[in-house]
C-alpha cells in the first residue's frame, strides 16, 4: 500500500498540534490521548458529546460491514476513487473521510490508488499520488471496526473518534475531504482544507432504495430534486449521478441494508415487519456525488 497515516491532528481541548510519542498523542499544553491497542485514538471530549454512546451502534456497524464487504456498493466506491484522484498530480494527497463508518471507502480508495500505480508500472504514464489517510467517526464502534479492518487489509491510516462539528485537525492541512452519506459542517470543512482542495459529498438520489422505502412506509415524501447550493467557502465543480439495480437475496442481506440506514428507526413496527418477511428484493441505487473546490486558489483540473 502507498498510503500513510495522516498526522496533522489537533488537540480537541485547545486546538494545538498533537505529536505522537510513547503510545499517545500529546499537545504542548500537556493534554494526552492514549492510542488504543487496535490503533485508534479517542479525540471526542465529553463536553462535545450529545449522548453517552453517540453515533452508530455496534449492531449497525456490523450490518454495514457485512453489506459493504459483499460488494453491493462497489460501484460507489469506484466512483469515489475516481473523483478523489481526478486532477491530482504526483504530490501526496492528504484525505479525511469525515464520518468514515467502518472505513470501507478509505480502504477502497487506497486499493484504487494502488491498482492505478500497478497499471502505470506496466505502461507509460504518470503515477497516482501517495495518500495520507484519516478516518473519523463519532461512533467508537465504527472507528474500532475501521482500525481493525484497516490493519487486516494493510492500509496505513489514522483512525479517530471525533466530531465533524469540532474536527481535531490542524487548519489548512487537507487536500481532499469526503463526506459520504454523512453530516457536513461547512465551516469546519472549510477551516481544515487547503485552498484549492476538493470536498466530495455523496447523497441519496430521489429513487435511492425506493422499492424498500415503498415497503416500510405507508407513503413516500416528495424528494428534493434541486441541486444543493455550494457550502460557504466552496464553489461547485461537478456532480455525477450513479444509478443501478441491486438484487438482494436472503432475509439477512435485506435486514443488513435496512439496519445501516436511518430508515430502520423511522419506519413503523409494521413497516419493519413487512421488510423482515422478504427473502428477495431488487432495489434501485441512486447516488449523487458532488465535488466542491475550497475557494482561495485556482480550481483543480477536472
Amino acid at each position: 500500500m502507498s498510503s500513510t497515516p495522516f498526522e496533522a491532528l489537533a488537540c480537541p481541548l485547545d486546538g494545538e498540534a498533537l505529536t505522537r510519542r510513547d503510545g499517545a498523542w500529546r499537545c504542548s499544553a500537556g493534554h494526552s490521548f492514549d492510542i488504543a491497542r487496535q490503533g485508534y485514538v479517542h479525540l471526542l471530549p465529553v463536553q462535545q458529546k450529545r449522548s453517552r454512546d453517540p453515533g452508530d451502534s455496534k449492531a449497525m456497524v456490523a450490518a454495514r460491514q457485512r453489506f459493504l464487504e459483499a460488494g453491493h456498493y462497489r460501484p460507489i466506491a469506484d466512483a469515489v476513487g475516481r473523483a478523489v484522484l481526478a486532477g491530482a498530480g504526483p504530490e501526496p494527497l492528504s484525505c479525511l473521510d469525515a464520518g468514515c463508518g467502518e472505513g470501507y471507502y478509505l480502504r477502497e480508495l487506497a486499493r484504487t490508488c494502488d491498482e492505478k500505480r500497478d497499471e502505470v508500472g506496466a505502461e507509460e504514464g504518470e503515477a497516482p499520488p501517495s495518500l495520507s489517510l484519516l478516518g473519523l467517526d463519532i461512533s467508537k464502534w465504527a472507528v474500532l471496526a475501521a482500525a481493525r479492518q484497516g490493519k487486516q487489509a494493510g492500509v496505513p491510516a489514522s483512525w479517530v473518534v471525533g466530531s465533524n462539528a469540532h474536527l481535531p485537525v490542524l487548519t489548512g492541512t487537507l487536500d481532499r475531504l469526503l463526506c459520504l452519506f454523512g453530516f457536513p459542517v461547512a465551516a469546519e470543512f472549510a477551516r481544515v482544507m487547503k485552498p484549492g482542495g476538493v470536498l466530495l459529498t455523496a447523497e441519496a438520489g430521489p429513487d435511492h432504495l425506493r422499492e424498500l422505502r415503498e415497503i416500510i412506509y405507508p407513503r413516500l415524501k416528495p424528494e428534493r430534486t434541486a441541486e444543493p447550493a455550494a457550502p460557504a467557502g466552496f464553489a461547485h465543480l461537478d456532480t455525477e449521478t450513479l444509478r443501478y439495480p441491486l438484487a438482494l437475496e436472503g432475509a439477512e442481506t435485506i435486514a443488513d441494508l435496512l439496519a445501516m440506514t436511518p430508515h430502520l428507526y423511522r419506519a413503523s413496527v409494521e413497516g419493519r415487519e413487512r421488510a423482515a418477511a422478504l427473502d428477495a428484493l431488487t432495489v434501485t441505487v441512486e447516488v449523487r456525488l458532488t465535488r466542491y473546490v475550497r475557494q482561495g486558489a485556482e480550481e483543480p483540473a477536472a
